[in-house]
């Protein structure tokens, strides 16, 4: 019968590999925000995702009450369309208004649209190919905005293949059952804090430093399994909670960066944050209970492997984050 060791090997290669083909064929999501200045009035920022280096044919499509007050400006990057324009939809604003984004349903791609009103209101949904509009309710259900930040929460974690791989790391390391969950429980604990803190502003920390320092996380424990595999006794193997503690306080900013940029609605800051961090754990949840039963099919197979390959999940591990580890701080 095949060992657990070869298993999680298997499972490795696989979770390794999978986020760099991934993030060389996905598309990221568009994004539109358009935030309330004075009555009726909004700024509005589009963010469109490329394709072969020009815009996706997808776009904003207003209410035809709204009227453009300046020209688009386009300011082109090389991960994004973007364009920045002020409109005037009269006094009655966007309320009870309908959002599309036109062409949507022909692609595979998401667009986030964030509102902001002059009330305080923070409005956040997201587009899918398959229902590409949203009427802006005069004030959202409190449901609603549960729902909202709950898919969010959970889509944000499985889409972040570092945290995945951080928490695959662990899993590679850990074997006992028990210690396993008081690993994650430390995890997430940790990350649950330092969200919470810095989304509501008591504590503030730059981004690309936070997620620069994320990739080195996952880098140690690549160097950590690697000593593990050579029979050495690291110090995540002797004490894997603290070390899930210690990093969980750090990813716990990465997740607030993501937060920060989709913004709280005022009026439901806690709720909003709370069902956040509940998507947040249910994604983390799901990856390692697909971790666990793939671990459990596999069990039945009989393969051989040769002693060097025993390596590869450490070296894939590593090697893919000291890539994020030079590209992020290429961007300081």
């Amino acid at each position: 019968m095949i060992s657990r060791s070869i298993v999680i090997l298997l499972i490795a290669i696989v979770f390794v590999f999978l986020p760099v083909t991934s993030q060389a064929h996905k598309l990221q999501p568009a994004f539109l925000e358009l935030s309330e200045q004075g009555a009726g009035v909004f700024n509005v920022l589009w963010k469109g995702p490329l394709v072969g280096n020009k815009p996706m044919q997808i776009y904003p499509r207003l209410p035809d009450s709204c009227r453009n007050v300046t020209e688009p400006v386009h300011n082109p990057t090389a991960s994004a369309f973007i364009e920045r324009r002020l409109i005037d939809c009269g006094d009655g604003g966007l309320v009870g208004q309908t959002i599309k984004i036109a062409g949507l349903s022909a692609t595979q791609t998401d667009t986030l649209l964030r509102v902001e009103l002059t009330d305080g209101q923070v409005l956040t949904t997201v587009l899918r190919p398959d229902e590409p509009s949203y009427q802006i309710p005069a004030a959202p259900s409190k449901v609603e905005v549960a729902s909202s930040y709950l898919l969010l929460g959970v889509e944000h974690i499985l889409g972040g293949f570092d945290h995945l791989l951080f928490i695959l790391g662990l899993l590679l390391i850990v074997r006992s059952t028990m210690l396993l969950v008081k690993t994650i429980t430390a995890f997430t604990l940790a990350h649950s804090v330092t969200l919470g803190m810095a989304s509501l502003g008591f504590v503030t920390v730059p981004q690309t430093p936070v997620e620069a320092v994320i990739a080195l996380s996952i880098l140690f424990l690549a160097t950590e399994l690697s000593k593990q595999q050579k029979g050495e006794v690291g110090l995540t193997a002797g004490a894997p909670w603290l070390v899930a503690l210690s990093f969980g306080l750090l990813h716990g900013f990465g997740f607030a960066g993501a937060l920060t940029e989709i913004g709280l609605p005022q009026t439901d800051i806690p709720l909003a944050l709370l069902f956040f961090n509940v998507g947040v754990e249910l994604g983390q949840l799901i990856f390692v209970a697909a971790v666990m039963v793939v671990l459990l099919l596999m069990r039945k197979l009989t393969l051989q492997w040769p002693r060097w390959a025993y390596q590869i999940p450490a070296y894939g591990i590593g090697s893919l984050a000291a890539f994020w580890f030079i590209q992020r701080t290429m961007s300081f």
